[in-house]
């Protein structure tokens, strides 16, 4: 793996990373609805599992997959 992959993003980063608000970001965090952990009480995401998350929530759109 890349560095870029083992990239750890923070909440802020997560939301321009994916357009979304902080405020939205935050909830689906809380919701277990995105892949995230805790770090001294703030929320962290690695940029690859961000991405496996995105293929497999467009992949369940997709009719037939």
């Amino acid at each position: 793996m890349t560095d870029a992959e083992n990239e750890i993003l923070t909440l802020e980063e997560v939301a321009v990373y994916l357009k979304a608000g902080k405020r939205t970001v935050y909830r689906l965090a809380q919701k277990g609805e995105i892949p995230a952990f805790k770090l001294g009480g703030t929320w962290r995401f690695c940029r690859s599992d961000l991405e496996r998350w995105i293929a497999e929530s467009t992949n369940k759109q997709k009719p037939g997959a």
